[in-house]
């Protein structure tokens, strides 16, 4: 089983993340911020992830540590659970519609944190919910989880729409990435020996 317990406490944050890749997509979310467990939910339902994720955040000032701190616990966890990575796909990309909004994200588990992230909102706020935390999250996963993450927002007018088909494809590339390739064996999907 690829599964993995994270807790992250400091003055700002106490989260939790439990999450086993092998899963059926089951989610319990309470981050305290709504829309964020919104997209927690796209990537355990569309990556076939079981997601626990339970957070307490200083939401008195803002949700940014809260959103960030979530992004850095889950790449923890999702580093823990993937272990050494033998037999593994190691690359995955998804495209994924939403109405008028398209967005793809392509990720290598290459132990090496990058991202490219180009998403330019129609608005700065979904709900109460500022768009900017989400380039946060992402930061926050790739420097902990180890991974190169390119994300696109390729069209959209509803910027609920965008966020919601950039979640769904990130979650779709996780699935892949992490699929065993059973061509592969048991292994490491590098000519380098390492990852």
């Amino acid at each position: 089983m690829r599964t993995a317990q994270v807790t992250r406490n400091t003055l700002e944050t106490q989260i939790s993340v439990s999450l086993n890749l092998d899963g059926t997509g089951v989610s319990t979310l309470a981050t305290g911020v709504p829309f964020l467990d919104h997209m927690l939910d796209q990537i355990a339902r569309h990556g076939l992830i079981d997601l626990d994720i339970q957070a307490k955040g200083d939401l008195h000032i803002d949700a940014h540590h809260t959103v960030e701190d979530t992004g850095i616990t889950l790449g923890q966890a999702f580093a823990q659970a993937l272990g050494d990575k033998r037999g593994i796909r190691r690359y995955g990309h998804a495209y994924v519609p939403l109405d008028e909004a398209l967005s793809r994200v392509v990720i290598d588990l290459s132990g090496r944190p990058g991202l490219e992230y180009h998403v330019d909102y129609t608005r700065a706020r979904i709900g109460d919910f500022d768009v900017d935390l989400f380039l946060e999250f992402f930061r926050g996963f790739i420097n902990h989880a180890g991974v190169t993450l390119h994300i696109d927002n390729l069209r959209g007018i509803n910027a609920h729409h965008q966020a919601e088909t950039i979640f769904k494809a990130f979650g779709r590339a996780l699935r892949m990435a992490v699929e065993a390739d059973l061509r592969m064996g048991d292994v490491l999907p590098s000519t380098k020996g390492s990852l």
